[in-house]
């Protein structure tokens, strides 16, 4: 993994713009190189580097290795175009609490789920908390309603720990691309379309 920051820069650019896709190993040495720099560096992503939707672009998956005492990622896979799946981040004026968004469509049918989100800024974690789904057909809502009632959402969202939420560890953030560990371990990459 001895990628410069010009080489990962290059590579995460050349992913996010489409063209010319870099192969899933360099992919995945690429955000692992990104993550190491930002945390070398010790960099700080504002908020309002994230605001905005993104297009799930490339993802690992990640499972516990027990012999190494770690995780050990997948080896990755680009999102297909043709089955869109995005998040989106706004912010509340003044704070750092916003709304999140996650959208999947499959042919003719989106799935979304919507929640608060919270970015104190402290090591780039973005916690969130999906609280509403809503469901879609050809562009009509046929479902929409809440996920466990609720409860972890609102007033009681900003009392919990991160520790006691799904998050997402931003380590890059480009003009037209972010990237992140998520709680799980596993790697993406999200493009501006």
């Amino acid at each position: 993994m001895n990628t410069s920051t010009s080489d990962f820069t290059t590579i995460l650019d050349r992913a996010a713009q489409g063209i010319d896709r870099p192969a899933k190993e360099v992919m995945v040495n690429a955000l692992q190189s990104a993550e190491i720099f930002a945390r070398r560096e010790k960099l700080v992503i504002p908020f309002e580097s994230l605001l905005g939707e993104w297009r799930l672009c490339f993802a690992t998956g990640a499972k516990k290795d027990k012999q190494r005492g770690g995780i050990k990622l997948g080896s990755g896979f680009y999102f297909p175009k043709i089955t869109p799946a995005s998040i989106a981040f706004t912010q509340d004026i003044g704070s750092s609490t916003g709304t999140a968004m996650n959208k999947l469509i499959v042919a003719a049918v989106q799935f979304q789920f919507t929640g608060p989100c919270r970015y104190p800024g402290k090591k780039n974690l973005l916690a969130f908390d999906f609280t509403q789904i809503q469901m879609k057909i050809l562009g009509a809502t046929i479902y929409q309603g809440k996920i466990r009632s609720g409860k972890r959402g609102g007033k009681d969202f900003e009392q919990l720990s991160i520790a006691n939420l799904p998050f997402f560890a931003f380590f890059w953030a480009g003009e037209n691309s972010i990237a992140a560990r998520g709680r799980g371990g596993g790697l993406a990459l999200w493009v501006r379309d």
